[in-house]
């Protein structure tokens, strides 16, 4: 009989720490979602105040990675999981499921007091290569481009090479930033700069430009015109319950995607 009523009391305690264990989301990865993440988790807990949601950025494949070690619940990512990253999770008893929860478009950006108003997506691939170093080359100053770019480790660097760079490596003399604030800031900062950026980062401070004819806009995004969108995504470690999917519902909800609108991207609704 007493050891009945331990085992009771013991199943009790269990349920109590595992409720609130479900109350605790851990959010990490790309730095492009990450204000999406940020925005939609402090509305989230201001309706949910019970609940306790950590936003952490450090690139898509940091956050990929940790969701595969099983260290935070969501993974941002503004590219698709690597078949060897997926095998990896299923290697470890992870199952990665995607959900998209907004759009979004990679941006070129220069330094303002470049004239330059439009560039090719062949002209942006001999400047990432290497094959063109001087501005004079695209129709503008004798000045040396100083090519600004995503760390290895960032979703918008993967998917740029993927819209862009047809397999090829970006130049060894390319400064590599960590976020995009960092390229944003440099860019601004460099004249002579080029760099790209997701949509909700573009600032007054630099000029962003259009692609093959097109500018890169809300509209363009959402119409699939703009060659350099994507899909940003959230992963998680199977189909989401509880606490978990309760916050990417509201992510994907009308009110969540007016949010992923006042960060500056496109909402899916």
């Amino acid at each position: 009989m007493k050891l009945s009523k331990v085992f009771i009391c013991t199943a009790i305690i269990s349920s109590l720490v595992m409720a609130k264990e479900n109350k605790k989301i851990s959010i990490e990865g790309s730095t492009t979602v990450l204000p999406i993440a940020q925005i939609a988790a402090e509305e989230y807990m201001m309706a949910n105040p019970d609940v306790d949601i950590t936003v952490r950025g450090g690139g898509s494949g940091v956050g990929i990675a940790s969701l595969i070690e099983g260290t935070c619940d969501i993974a941002d990512a503004s590219r698709s999981m690597k078949d060897k990253e997926i095998k990896t999770a299923v290697n470890k008893g992870v199952n990665p499921v995607a959900h998209v929860v907004a759009m979004d478009g990679i941006a070129v950006v220069i330094h303002p007091s470049n004239k330059l108003k439009e560039i090719s997506k062949e002209q942006l691939k001999a400047i990432y290569t290497g094959k063109y170093s001087n501005w004079s080359k695209l129709g503008g100053e004798k000045k040396k481009i100083i090519v600004i770019s995503r760390d290895s480790a960032s979703g918008t660097y993967e998917a740029f090479s993927k819209l862009t760079m047809d397999g090829e490596r970006v130049r060894s003399d390319a400064l590599l930033s960590a976020s995009n604030r960092a390229v944003v800031t440099t860019v601004e900062n460099t004249p002579g700069a080029i760099g790209y950026v997701g949509l909700g980062y573009i600032t007054s401070k630099v000029k962003a430009i259009g692609v093959d004819g097109v500018q890169c806009t809300k509209a363009s995004i959402l119409s699939g015109e703009y060659p350099l969108s994507r899909p940003l995504f959230m992963y998680t470690n199977g189909n989401p319950c509880g606490q978990l999917k309760a916050f990417l519902d509201f992510v994907k909800s009308k009110e969540g995607q007016k949010l992923v609108e006042e960060s500056g991207y496109v909402g899916l609704k």
